[in-house]
């Protein structure tokens, strides 16, 4: 785990809360996320873990509260011009384009993070640097072998490589993971995981995920959400041991 002298908090979310009508989605969260570290949400489903990384994204908007990127307020900012500024997210279900190729998706990606509408007289394949860009995300999620395969013929836990490679390619300092491990088998958690760690050194990451034996593997703090609420943050040993966690959501008596 870093050292305060050598982390830094890439984004942070301020007191947010989100209410529809009457119900309280998300209330009054604060979380940070620095870079070289692993932070995952963990909460039972309707905890409010959706909700909260759809607003650090710039999917919903904050009822209330504050979200910074990299210093900068950005609570009022839309989702691709985040994107734009250096966050990357995936989602809970693939959002893949299964007909294209690794290559392809991951340089359409690459694409959107620096479109050249002016450059009408360029074929978008041959755009230099978002095919550069496309082939390190690839290599970085551990795709490099199977570029040329279309992304509909990947397995599961390849789709989902894909869709960080897809992430790395829009050049992200702070990736949100929303359930990357859901539906994996065995072997590809493992890859996940060693990805993960591998990510962390130069990204700060949100990890949503169910897996809780995956969760304090890989993890280095850990929030957890009751009814839109924190009733905990800190090291995965201190959670796991709390006695508020044990009673609401891990299963202790």
């Amino acid at each position: 785990m870093n050292s305060p002298e050598t982390s830094s908090v890439l984004l942070r979310g301020r007191d947010i809360t989100r209410r529809w009508g009457g119900l309280v989605a998300v209330d009054q969260v604060s979380i940070e996320l620095e870079r070289g570290m692993v932070h995952a949400v963990i909460g039972t489903n309707g905890a409010g873990k959706s909700t909260l990384i759809n607003m650090l994204s710039g999917e919903i908007a904050p009822s209330s509260g504050t979200v910074e990127l990299l210093g900068q307020d950005v609570t009022g900012w839309s989702q691709p011009r985040r994107a734009q500024a250096g966050l990357g997210r995936s989602y809970q279900r693939n959002t893949i384009y299964p007909p294209f190729t690794v290559l392809e998706n991951c340089r359409l990606a690459a694409q959107a993070r620096t479109p050249k509408a002016w450059a009408w007289w360029q074929s978008a394949q041959r755009c230099e640097h978002s095919v550069a860009a496309a082939r390190e995300a690839a290599a970085r999620a551990g795709l490099s072998d199977y570029l040329d395969r279309p992304a509909g013929l990947l397995s599961h836990g390849q789709k989902r490589q894909l869709e960080i490679a897809m992430c790395l390619a829009t050049a992200p300092q702070v990736l949100l993971l929303d359930e990357p491990l859901a539906g994996m088998g065995a072997e590809e958690t493992e890859r996940m995981l060693a990805l993960l760690h591998e990510l962390k050194a130069q990204h700060a990451i949100l990890l949503v995920e169910h897996d809780m034996d995956a969760v304090f593997r890989v993890a280095d703090r850990i929030t957890v959400m009751v009814n839109g609420a924190v009733i905990a943050t800190g090291t995965p040993e201190a959670v796991r041991n709390s006695p508020q966690v044990q009673a609401a959501y891990l299963g202790g008596h």
